[in-house]
């Protein structure tokens, strides 16, 4: 059977052109070089990476039918510990993947007694229990005893990796899933994620880095980090009071603000929507993770709606909706009347038309999965995050702001992107300080996306950050040289600075060169070339940063400065000054 061809065919059928000829270009660039001459002999580790919610499961799902006519029988496909993203990816798999036997966690009985006649796909958390019992299950069978495993980890960098490794131990679900590949002899294991930065800061001691990896950019119509996180501010970002997430729970009035703002704009989002024909239009709202916030947001967001079903008929009210209305009309030029707008807010909030959704832990499936159609209002925290997918978001108000704020964690938070958007009816409601960061985090996945395009093993690929951000919410091995001890200055340095860190390329050494220039540019305040003309000329006297001795010294001597260098650099990345000297000529 041609599970491929049977499966680009139903994507054909449904109109999908354009996605069926993207899915062709990942299968006939990847299948060919790293699937069709695999050994049957060995464990690989391989990479898939595409922007967040720009279609990786459907790439997914043509890589596992291109393999299945290879010769794979046996997959094991895994979701964050998430009830939500397991049972929605369960079920796009029996909808998409119908020449194949897909499994749900408790249907190992389904699994035996398919006997292999056809493909089989099991969909897993990655929980602890789960991964266990399916490693037990898959131990006491013959199946995958002869028969090379096909792992996909969608979110890989999410649990999978070792998040001891740095305590000399094995984190429980790493630990669990090396025991599942070894129930067989080979297996290809495939890592899947938009935001793969820990996954390519792994060493190869650690057997998680991948030996090869391909990214695959987002098909015509995706709304994306450019679109939404340039570095000036657009039109469908509101800009909201950078303390209004804390303040807003204690209000008891009900006060102009970004959330009442993000309220009354899905209104109007939603009228235009569903009376030009449309199903379904949702609002996000991202408060933070405790769930009791969720719970406060969800009766604020209600007092509002009862608010507006008491004064509707009010001047005020009407005024305040018709406001919004000509703002979102600068944008969507063809907005549909606003008196016929208004009309049908009024008689869906009368009809009990509007759904508040609380996404959480403390929620049932069937209880969260309720936004297919009609005008929703979801509030959540973690739930809301990596792989989980919501038809038409057109509003988002996001205010989570964390101590430490994680790179990767934050990009998959951006669930406004993805294709199925009005662009011009889009608006995301957030505080300055989290744009600045977000546009930051956009900046910088440009930049490795283009080195990956460049690179098929990664070995090569530098990631520079805003001090700001730390770049991965997974513990990164101490041996890998940039291991949390610097963090570039990204858009509070001149910007010539950064991109020269960007360009740069190691010589002969495992240390990552942004370090370097990070040591210079926080020493000196100057570029690495004028840094090399300071450190050789005896006319020039520089003040310097002794990190030992934790004082500033002002220097005239071209030697003792090259000599200081080198010692603090030694001291602080653990680097011989033979591999510093080339890395600092390598900057000039």
């Amino acid at each position: 059977m041609r599970y491929l061809e049977n499966y680009l065919e139903r994507i054909k059928r449904k109109g999908n052109l354009t996605l069926a000829d993207a899915i062709s270009k990942t299968v006939s660039d990847v299948v060919p070089q790293y699937i069709s001459n695999f050994s049957f002999r060995e464990h690989v580790v391989s990479l898939l990476v595409g922007d967040v919610q720009s279609g990786k499961t459907s790439h997914m799902f043509g890589l596992m039918c291109a393999a299945a006519d290879e010769g794979f029988v046996n997959f094991i496909l895994l979701t964050t510990d998430n009830i939500l993203l397991q049972q929605q990816t369960f079920k796009r798999a029996e909808a998409d993947l119908c020449d194949f036997c897909i499994c749900d966690e408790n249907d190992y009985l389904k699994f035996v007694q398919n006997n292999m006649r056809k493909p089989a796909v099991i969909v897993l958390k990655k929980n602890g229990r789960i991964l266990k019992q399916w490693k037990n299950n898959l131990s006491s069978t013959n199946f995958v005893a002869g028969n090379p495993l096909f792992i996909i980890d969608d979110e890989a960098d999410a649990a999978s990796l070792n998040t001891k490794v740095n305590k000399n131990a094995q984190s429980t679900i790493n630990k669990n899933l090396e025991e599942i590949k070894k129930t067989t002899t080979s297996s290809i294991y495939m890592e899947v994620t938009g935001t793969p930065q820990s996954i390519l800061l792994q060493t190869i001691r650690s057997g998680w880095k991948p030996y090869f990896i391909y990214y695959f950019r987002p098909g015509k119509g995706y709304l994306g980090g450019n679109f939404f996180f340039p570095p000036e501010v657009p039109p469908y970002i509101v800009l909201t009071d950078n303390d209004e997430a804390t303040d807003i729970l204690n209000d008891e009035e009900f006060p102009e603000n970004g959330l009442k703002t993000a309220l009354v704009t899905h209104l109007l989002t939603s009228a235009h929507i569903m009376l030009s024909g449309g199903s379904v239009c949702n609002f996000l709202i991202h408060p933070s993770m405790k769930t009791d916030q969720h719970t406060g947001f969800a009766e604020k967001i209600g007092e509002y709606l009862n608010e507006i079903i008491y004064s509707y008929d009010e001047e005020v009210t009407r005024g305040y909706f018709k406001s919004i209305y000509d703002g979102l009309k600068l944008t969507k030029h063809d907005m549909i009347d606003f008196s016929k707008a208004y009309k049908y807010i009024i008689d869906q909030m009368k009809n009990d038309k509007i759904s508040i959704l609380v996404l959480n832990s403390f929620s049932s499936y069937e209880e969260n999965a309720q936004y297919e159609s009609g005008i929703n209002i979801l509030v959540g925290g973690n739930s809301l995050g990596r792989g989980v997918t919501f038809p038409q978001l057109q509003t988002i108000y996001y205010c989570r702001v964390a101590k430490s704020p994680q790179a990767d964690t934050m990009w998959q938070h951006a669930r406004m992107f993805g294709y199925d958007r009005d662009s011009e009816l889009m608006r995301v409601f957030m505080p300055p300080k989290l744009f600045k960061l977000f546009s930051d985090i956009n900046r910088t996945n440009n930049i490795i996306i283009s080195q990956i395009e460049k690179s098929n093993n990664g070995n090569d690929i530098k990631i520079f950050y805003s001090t700001s951000l730390s770049k991965s919410s997974v513990e990164i091995p101490y041996n890998f040289a940039s291991a949390n001890k610097f963090e570039v200055l990204g858009s509070e340095a001149p910007f010539s600075h950064f991109e020269t860190a960007c360009l740069l390329t190691p010589i002969d050494s495992d240390t990552n060169s942004c370090v370097i220039l990070h040591l210079i540019l926080f020493s000196f305040n100057t570029s690495p070339k004028d840094f090399l003309i300071i450190a050789f000329s005896c006319l020039t006297s520089v003040d310097f940063r002794d990190f030992k001795r934790q004082r500033t010294i002002s220097i005239s001597n071209p030697k003792k400065i090259a000599k200081i260098i080198m010692y603090n650099t030694t001291l602080i990345i653990n680097c011989t000054p033979n591999a510093i000297c080339k890395y600092l000529l390598s900057f000039f």
